[in-house]
């Protein structure tokens, strides 16, 4: 599908979409749910600590730095293969920031 002209997508490439698609939040049913239950799920949920007003009284805001725009060169085969999916440069990004990390020199 790469010679195409139309610039479709595979079957094979538009499968991860699928799936992505049933993971995503059914805002229906959400916006259906009472108060009552939401906190009955979320005090239910052994993954989740319970704020109190302190907790927000000391909580401050904490922006992102912005990404840099860069031009690198990549092996073809190797640009390739990340592009197979969504999101490629974020999983870049997330791979050569574990390996900063693994060098010891966190900066982030």
């Amino acid at each position: 599908m790469k010679d195409a002209p139309t610039g479709g997508i595979s079957k094979k490439a538009s499968r991860p979409r699928a799936r992505k698609a049933a993971l995503r939040t059914d805002w229906k049913r959400l916006r259906g749910t009472s108060d009552a239950e939401l906190h009955a799920r979320v005090a239910a949920d052994p993954d989740i600590a319970p704020t109190d007003a302190a907790f927000w009284n000391e909580a401050r805001l904490v922006l992102p730095r912005p990404k840099e725009i860069v031009t690198i060169r990549l092996d073809a085969d190797l640009l390739e293969w990340f592009r197979r999916e969504r999101g490629y440069q974020t999983r870049i990004n997330a791979i050569l920031r574990a390996y900063m990390r693994a060098q010891g020199n966190d900066a982030a």
